[in-house]
């Protein structure tokens, strides 16, 4: 006979609101990124609202792109008869892998209203020559 403990069926609903709260706070520390592709460019599109371009820093590691800032925000209201105030803090970062055809030296980033966009230009492959091969008889 197994003996059963009996706190495995309430560990699950007392750890739920933990494990909901991790990942919220993954998210914080993990901004939304969007990445597409076309024949000239990749390009990463990064929310990050209540950053400051001056918190924000891209630099290049072996081949990943890590993008690392901070978020800062407060907000205070002060009436006759009561005061508000909330701060919001926090550090983030993404990695990215480029790919072997990214052309790293001409990386470019704006921001704009809250959005990071990193494009990142493909090294072009020159045309592939085509000739034709005789074919010798005996």
């Amino acid at each position: 006979m197994v003996e059963r403990s009996h706190t495995a069926g309430w560990l699950p609903s007392v750890y739920e609101p933990l494990k909901r709260a991790g990942e919220k706070i993954a998210d914080w520390f993990a901004p939304r990124s969007d990445a597409s592709v076309s024949s000239a460019s990749y390009q990463i599109s990064m929310e990050l609202p209540g950053v400051t371009v001056k918190d924000i820093d891209i630099s290049m590691q072996d081949g990943t792109m890590i993008v690392r800032g901070e978020k800062r925000f407060e907000n205070e209201e002060k009436c006759d008869n009561y005061f508000f105030s909330e701060r919001e803090y926090g550090a983030f970062q993404r990695s990215f892998r480029l790919p072997a055809d990214a052309k790293i030296e001409d990386i470019a980033a704006d921001f704009n209203s809250g959005v990071l966009t990193i494009t990142i230009p493909r090294i072009v492959a020159p045309a592939i020559e085509q000739r034709k091969i005789a074919i010798r008889t005996s």
